[in-house]
């Protein structure tokens, strides 16, 4: 790719920035494993200096108070808000993923001379992607989140963010320029392009000589329309219709503890509990507590008959000011992102089943079960449910990238192909054949 010359006053088109990234790419894939630290731990630095945090602060501020003027739903005001602690959060995620050992260069498989029919030595090693595309709404902690994972795994990332987020976006994307020129490294190593139009977007999906891969994360219409315009190959962060199957051999004070918190901690998150199925064997001694934890946190449960039947006194129904409603057909196979959860009972293992694969999104499912050994529910559980992430006896929330160990996470991919659940750094890289010869003809 040739440099274009273009007047300073004339400013860069969305060509011009793919192509800056590209270029940065080169590089980023030889730099040292110390240089990308030092570059991550500055990051940090930033992110806690009271000065730079007080930027930030302000300039979520400013898209706090667009958005309430522009009507934007309670959920997505939950997540577009930057605090201090989040803004701790990401720094300690940011120092997480700089402490994690370098993925590039790292040989995966190796062969001697003699091992190959031709005698090669043959190695195979993780390697850059080069340059992934992200494409977010609302959640202006995905900027720091994607660049330090890809810088991490050496690739140049394109981050394009919703117009709901630019201020926020602009003013952390700020901090990593800084901190990339603090320690030699091109700025061009993130490319921010938040608050772009949908159809300087549409362009950008067209660039599949300057990008490697795309990452759409965001409401469903966000994800299906970059999957059908991307000429690009994606990789789906889909939505998180997430359930808890409540076994017959369930505790039930752990059961309903779970599914409180799965459910209340941070109700407009994709790994939240939307539904819960409970087996008839434990209903009459769980549905009656869980009722009335889900009324006193001030959960929606949009339940099946039998459910209702065993709502102690006082869980009124929404018509007499209370908690509880009949469930419709569109309950089950739904994302609420808020204080709303849909209940069923089902009458066995299989059935619960069945259910998460007809209505699932392939996100998190858990179970909650006593019957964890050889055969029991959980590893029957575990083999036949295939979704991203299966958990037994926690909360669906923990998958997370942060809380798997990862650092960040650039996204919970809910498709099956190159990468399948928490993408952290292994994720963003791809492996290359190395092979060296001494004179081998074919």
């Amino acid at each position: 790719m040739r440099p274009t010359t273009r007047h300073p006053s004339v400013p860069p088109t969305i060509a011009d920035r793919a192509t800056a990234a590209r270029r940065a790419s080169l590089d980023l894939g030889l730099l040292s494993t110390d240089t990308k630290n030092a570059v991550l731990n500055t990051l940090a630095d930033l992110l806690q200096n009271p000065v730079h945090a007080a930027e930030v602060l302000e300039a979520n501020a400013a898209d706090m108070r667009e958005a309430k003027t522009a009507g934007l739903s309670t959920p997505k005001l939950a997540r577009l808000e930057l605090t201090p602690a989040v803004l701790a959060q990401l720094a300690a995620g940011v120092r997480q993923v700089a402490a994690l050992p370098d993925p590039i260069g790292v040989v995966t498989r190796k062969s001697e001379a003699g091992e190959t029919p031709s005698g090669l030595h043959v190695r195979k090693v993780r390697a850059p992607l080069g340059v992934v595309a992200m494409v977010y709404e609302a959640r202006p902690g995905v900027t720091i989140d994607a660049f330090a994972l890809c810088f991490k795994a050496g690739n140049a990332c394109i981050l394009r963010g919703g117009k709901e987020a630019q201020h926020s976006n602009a003013a952390l994307a700020a901090l990593v320029h800084r901190a990339l020129t603090a320690h030699g490294v091109a700025e061009n190593a993130l490319v921010n392009l938040s608050g772009t139009s949908r159809e300087q977007l549409a362009e950008l999906l067209t660039m599949d000589k300057q990008i490697d891969l795309v990452i759409p994360r965001g409401g469903r219409e966000l994800i299906e329309t970059v999957c059908r315009t991307s000429r690009i190959p994606t990789v789906q962060h889909y939505q998180g219709v997430c359930h808890i199957y409540i076994d017959e051999a369930a505790n039930v004070d752990m059961a309903v503890e779970i599914c409180a918190i799965a459910k209340s901690s941070a109700p407009a998150t994709c790994n939240a509990a939307e539904c819960i199925l409970v087996h008839r064997g434990i209903a009459e001694a769980f549905l009656p507590r869980m009722l009335a934890r889900y009324a006193a946190d001030g959960v929606e449960v949009r339940a099946t008959p039998i459910v209702l039947s065993l709502a102690p006194q006082g869980v009124l129904g929404v018509s007499a000011g209370g908690h509880l409603r009949p469930a419709q057909p569109d309950d089950f196979g739904r994302e609420f992102l808020d204080l709303i959860v849909a209940m069923r009972t089902v009458d066995s293992i299989d059935e619960a089943i069945e259910h998460i694969a007809t209505y699932g999104s392939n996100h998190t499912e858990a179970i909650v079960t006593t019957n964890t050994g050889p055969g029991g529910a959980a590893e029957r559980f575990i083999a036949r449910v295939q979704s991203s992430c299966v958990l037994v006896n926690a909360s669906t929330r923990f998958n997370d990238g942060f809380q798997l160990g990862l650092g960040a996470e650039i996204g919970i991919s809910t498709s099956r192909v190159h990468a399948y659940g928490a993408m952290g750094l292994e994720e963003l890289t791809t492996q290359r054949w190395i092979a060296i010869g001494n004179g081998q003809t074919r």
